[in-house]
């Protein structure tokens, strides 16, 4: 495939984790990768230098705090400027931690809806007419914490049940060139915050399939909707072996 037929897809917080992961596949499957990192710039530098070996001229890393609203539009413009194209964006990057009723800040208020929907709702706005354009994607990494409170943490709830909603309204309100979903995970990676919330063992007990997934299983997730799906919009796939029937 040329560079000039190669879809290409922005993907926030990138450099760890399920974001690299998730990078790590679509790059494999024949997408130009925008990759973005708020701190992590060794890691996504680190993963940037392995996709190029793989593929030259096919990434770009793109730095920047998605706090900062203002700033939000031109990380669609530089990936435009580095492509010509945009064919999907996946908004990745979260933050995660337990806010308790009676102790929790405005201030955590305002980054956890930043990263969890605020930003995905001004990105989504800023890249809809190249995704337009290029009969693109959107794909929104959710929580199965969306539909049911996970206990101590309230505001994160609160925030990824926006992100729920924000799938769903996109999806009617940019259809029918643009397809609009979402991917639930359920214990696929331990949090490196917040983890007294529960044992760990414990939840994948719970589940239907009594194991843990991976990042593999979410990745797999996003490329389907990206490339295979063409026939669905407005949906919220979950990805968390069962344990929503049990949670």
């Amino acid at each position: 495939m040329t560079a000039e037929l190669r879809p290409v897809v922005l993907i926030t917080g990138a450099a760890r984790r399920v974001g690299s992961v998730i990078a790590r596949r679509l790059h494999a499957s024949g997408y130009d990768v925008a990759l973005h990192c708020r701190h992590s710039r060794a890691e996504l530098d680190v993963l940037i230098a392995e996709l190029e070996t793989q593929r030259l001229g096919s990434t770009l890393a793109l730095q920047a705090d998605l706090a900062d609203v203002e700033n939000l539009p031109t990380l669609i413009d530089a990936v435009i400027a580095r492509f010509g194209r945009l064919d999907g964006l996946i908004n990745n990057a979260s933050s995660f931690y337990p806010t308790a009723i009676g102790a929790t800040t405005p201030a955590q208020w305002d980054e956890l809806f930043a990263s969890n929907a605020r930003a995905p709702f001004f990105l989504a706005q800023a890249a809809a007419p190249h995704l337009k354009s290029a009969q693109g994607n959107i794909v929104n990494l959710v929580d199965i914490y969306a539909e049911r409170p996970l206990p101590g943490h309230t505001v994160y709830c609160m925030a990824k049940a926006a992100l729920a909603m924000l799938t769903y309204s996109l999806a009617k309100e940019l259809g029918p060139e643009v397809r609009v979903n979402g991917v639930a995970p359920g214990a696929v990676m331990w949090p490196e915050q917040g983890k007294e919330y529960a044992d760990r063992e414990e939840l994948v007990k719970r589940s239907a399939l009594k194991r843990a997934g991976s990042p593999d299983d979410v990745a797999g997730a996003v490329l389907y909707l990206l490339r295979d799906a063409g026939f669905v919009t407005g949906q919220i796939l979950r990805v968390d072996g069962g344990r929503t029937l049990v949670i």
